[in-house]
């Protein structure tokens, strides 16, 4: 029987030493790699070909949601878990529609990582109760809690999304355009687009609203 090959993406070191001591404590399991920003998960998702994803939504370069986007386009054998402190409705739906196959808030994951591996292995998609719920009530058209996720509207390609989280985590228009392979001058138009689009009027507000839709972290 082939070992599952599990990819774990978080930014926190010690976070992830927590989740490799949880995977490797099975038979038959094992991490293939880890990363620790969104860009590197997607290129080491493609690399190595795990049969799992275990992702934080809030990377750094890339979000979990970009990340898992691209990952399910590109390596489309590989499941992706979803691990996220945000409780929130708008964030774990959008989630499930960039191609997630499970979801867990962070404070489960001691007790119901093993349950959600097995569940994916077997084809199954995993919600922890507490995600469950979240995600059922809103469905169901529970009370809205005036959440608005912009970002998971059409207006913006996914570039757009990307030069968002890049420019928001303090990045300049140069550093953004050798990390994208783009020039300075495609970089400043994309800005000014998405400035426009957004009908924002300055850096300051594009990081608020990058914060205010799980972007970046705050």
């Amino acid at each position: 029987m082939e070992k599952l090959r599990i990819l774990l993406v978080d930014d926190h070191d010690v976070f992830r030493r927590g989740l490799r001591s949880l995977v490797e404590a099975q038979a038959d399991w094992e991490v293939c790699g880890e990363a620790a920003t969104g860009r590197e998960a997607v290129e080491k998702a493609g690399r190595l070909k795990p049969n799992v994803v275990i992702m934080d939504i809030t990377m750094p370069e890339l979000n979990g949601l970009e990340a898992t986007r691209r990952i399910r386009k590109e390596t489309p054998q590989a499941q992706v878990l979803i691990l996220t402190v945000h409780e929130s409705e708008l964030l774990l739906a959008e989630a499930l529609r960039a191609g997630a196959h499970g979801c867990m808030v962070k404070s489960d994951a001691g007790r119901e990582l093993v349950n959600a591996l097995e569940a994916l292995t077997q084809g199954k998609p995993f919600f922890t109760s507490k995600v469950a719920g979240i995600l059922l009530s809103r469905q169901m058209g529970g009370p809205w809690n005036g959440e608005r996720l912009d970002i998971a509207g059409p207006r913006l390609s996914a570039r757009e999304r990307e030069i968002i989280q890049l420019l928001a985590e303090g990045k300049s228009n140069k550093e953004v355009a050798t990390l994208l392979n783009l020039s300075v001058k495609t970089v400043q138009t994309h800005r000014a687009n998405i400035i426009r689009k957004l009908n924002l009027r300055s850096l300051g507000q594009l990081i608020h609203y990058a914060i205010r839709n799980g972007i970046v972290a705050s």
